[in-house]
């Protein structure tokens, strides 16, 4: 155990030459001080993270479980991205009250917004945990390391949760060489203060998404509240503003090109460990079937919303979940071919190899583990092809699928003869029901079905395709479903609830949008689903030696463990790029831009009126620079999603903007980072207060924080 403990810490000492690449556990903060200290900073890695004492950690909440916010006040006022309050912001639009396209700032605490089910969590403290997770397993083989692993990671989160209030989970890092205790307090009444106008928050729409130069407003204003104790409570009137223990002072200054920036928050996953023939399965097989799954669904969605407001206020966040990552899978592919990634895995695959046979010890634990992956990948790729395609097809294509999937777990209930269990989940569908029908529109259904459907079958493999796709016209099916099953209608939907056991004996089974989900939902338990437990469970076996010899063997090189939604930091700079010959991106974007856009008379860059006023006007109170406006700027920080709303922090600890993409060409970071082309890109701080003090009028939001001038 302190073998495998040593190495880990050894690993991160040793970790990278360049800062920006890699997110660091804070707990290991100590040991790139002095590098981060070097680029600027002025703080220690203390103030950064400290588990028993107030620290900036204290201040970085996780949001609504993936994205990232920062507590910028002593009343608990929150920012994130206004992508991360998206959906929130659309829960309380209509068109008599449409807040998403004209913004909205709560005057006063009554009039902030409730917001059922939206958490938000502080991380409390985290601990490496990997010998006493592992403790008792050496003379173990097989499952019984796992029964043990799991019942010493039960005792380890009961002791930790004794006598809290706290939630707590362990979780693996690096395949398991190693696994860290995250303790937590989650506050569950979390109420929207204000959101800017969409043509700010979502400024650009697709055409600018992922890309650089970049000029959205791309935040929101939520509230924390706790009970009398200061403690996480359900909504109630009663509940007040929480006191945090840390909140983040925001800084006016002046920034500077090369100055020093760190990001904190809570990345969610990224892939750098991933093998050569995998990568280019995905390259050059999954992602352009997902894009052109993503294109069909799309197409209809987006002409649909053009023609009618109240279809655009039904449909904005669906399309926007849908649209988010189809273009940067675009960028993503795009990156890692002008990256030649594969050329360089197959290199550094080959070079591991090599090294490997430099050692007896070295020979028999790491030689082999290449070759091992890359035939796995290459015998199971086309199974997770399907799978992907599956998923796809049924939970991001026509919202038919849902009905069908919460009909089929009243099936599974009724089966199994659970008659308490199934009463509790029709009222508890009845209640939801209104809500989903509410925001379904059948004719865009329909119209994304028949596409979806003929490039499904098109691209999957016939073994793996349904009766229903494979013998019916798809026009047919399409009618069959649309215009018969009650799976498209609320009344009808209503009915069969009203009525389950007596159609649920044989009704249900002919329903034709139901029988084509069983038979999707039979073929990937019974055909696929063994190949899938089968490659990710042995890919990840695998896995656990492939990094611990990366590891041991390259001990002076860039390793960190991959992004899994824990809190990380990340360091670099304030700066451009050059990502490809002949272009150069500047550091930061102004108000001229946006306005320069506006001009351009495109869609997606529309501003009201108040903006262009105050733009000719320049009326940019406190917070211009040189006489500038900046909205949005680039860093060289390593992110991923879930680093949506994290704060950038400068040198001495402040907040100087929030985190809210990446540039089309650094998608590639989730499989491989690039230092001279990744660049996150973040909303000015300046220019969100300005939003909020000058065009939204609530300088009383303002005057909450900590304004360091």
């Amino acid at each position: 155990m302190k073998k495998v403990s040593f190495l880990f810490m050894f690993m991160l000492l040793n970790v990278f030459s360049r800062a920006e690449e890699g997110m660091i556990i804070p707990t290991l903060l100590g040991a790139f001080e002095s590098d981060m200290k070097a680029m600027g900073m002025k703080i220690s890695a203390q103030d950064i993270y400290d588990a028993n004492n107030a620290s900036i950690k204290d201040a970085i909440i996780h949001f609504g479980g993936g994205c990232t916010a920062e507590i910028i006040s002593d009343q608990g006022l929150l920012l994130t991205n206004h992508h991360c309050g998206f959906s929130q912001i659309y829960s309380h639009t209509t068109v008599d009250n449409n807040i998403a396209k004209y913004g909205f700032w709560a005057k006063n605490l009554q009039e902030e917004l409730t917001n059922p089910g939206l958490t938000a969590a502080r991380m409390v403290r985290i601990e490496d945990v990997t010998a006493k997770v592992l403790a008792g397993t050496e003379d173990l083989e097989g499952a019984e390391v796992n029964q043990k692993i799991i019942a010493n990671i039960a005792l380890l989160k009961a002791e930790a949760l004794d006598g809290t209030h706290y939630e707590a989970e362990i979780k693996p890092f690096d395949f398991g060489n190693s696994y860290f205790l995250l303790v937590k307090e989650t506050f569950t009444d979390i109420r929207l203060v204000g959101t800017p106008p969409k043509t700010v928050g979502k400024f650009g729409g697709d055409t600018d998404n992922w890309v650089w130069p970049r000029h959205t407003g791309d935040f929101s204003v939520f509230r924390i509240y706790a009970n009398a104790d200061n403690q996480p409570a359900e909504y109630n009137e009663n509940n007040q503003p929480y006191s945090p223990i840390h909140h983040l002072p925001i800084s006016l200054k002046s920034r500077e090109v090369d100055e020093f920036t760190m990001v904190f928050g809570f990345p969610g996953t990224t892939n750098q460990h991933t093998i050569s023939t995998e990568l280019d399965f995905i390259i050059n097989t999954m992602r352009p079937a997902q894009i052109q799954m993503r294109d069909l669904s799309l197409s209809v969605i987006n002409a649909a919303m053009k023609k009618s407001e109240a279809t655009e206020i039904m449909y904005a966040s669906k399309q926007a979940r849908i649209a988010n990552a189809w273009k940067k899978w675009i960028g993503q592919i795009d990156g890692l071919k002008r990256g030649d990634a594969i050329k360089k895995k197959v290199d550094y695959e080959d070079s591991y190899t090599n090294e490997a046979n430099t050692k007896e010890e070295w020979n028999a634990e790491y030689a082999g583990i290449v070759s091992d992956l890359r035939e796995l990948s290459t015998q199971f790729n086309m199974s997770d092809f399907t799978y992907n395609m599956y998923i796809e097809y049924i939970y991001v294509g026509a919202e038919m699928f849902k009905r069908a999937r919460a009909i089929n777990d009243l099936m599974s209930l009724y089966n199994d003869g659970k008659t308490e269990e199934l009463n509790a989940a029709i009222e508890e569908q009845k209640e939801s029901l209104g809500g989903f029908y509410e925001q379904y529109d059948i004719n865009i259904d329909k119209e994304i079905f028949l596409l979806q459907s003929e490039y499904y079958k098109k691209m999957v493999d016939s073994s793996f395709l349904p009766e229903s796709l494979l013998k019916n016209d798809l026009a047919d099916l399409q009618s069959d479903i649309f215009e018969k099953s009650f799976l498209v209608d609320q009344e009808r939907y209503l009915k069969v609830l009203n009525n389950f056991n007596k159609y649920a004996k044989k009704k249900i089974k002919k329903d034709a949008g139901y029988q084509l989900y069983s038979e999707l939902d039979y073929i990937f338990n019974e055909h696929l689903l063994d190949d899938l437990r089968t490659y990710y469970g042995t890919r990840n076996q695998l896995m656990k030696p492939y990094v611990k010899g990366k590891y041991e063997m390259y001990p002076e090189a860039k390793h960190w463990a991959n992004a899994n939604s824990t809190l990380r930091v990340t360091y670099g700079k304030l700066e451009g790029s050059t990502p490809q010959d002949g272009m150069k991106y500047t550091p930061h974007t102004t108000l001229d831009g946006v306005i320069e856009k506006y001009n351009t008379g495109h869609e997606d860059f529309d501003l009201l009126p108040r903006m262009v006023e105050l733009y000719e006007a320049k009326n940019y109170g406190d917070y211009a620079q040189d006489g500038e406006l900046w909205v949005c700027f680039t860093g060289s920080n390593h992110t991923t999603g879930g680093n949506s709303g994290s704060p950038v922090i400068n040198g001495e600890g402040h907040l100087i903007g929030i985190n809210f993409d990446r540039s089309w060409e650094s998608t590639m970071s989730d499989y491989m980072f690039d230092a001279s082309r990744c660049r996150n890109i973040s909303v000015d701080i300046r220019y969100v207060l300005w939003m909020i003090d000058i065009y939204g009028e609530a300088p009383h939001l303002v005057k909450e924080m900590t304004i360091v001038r």
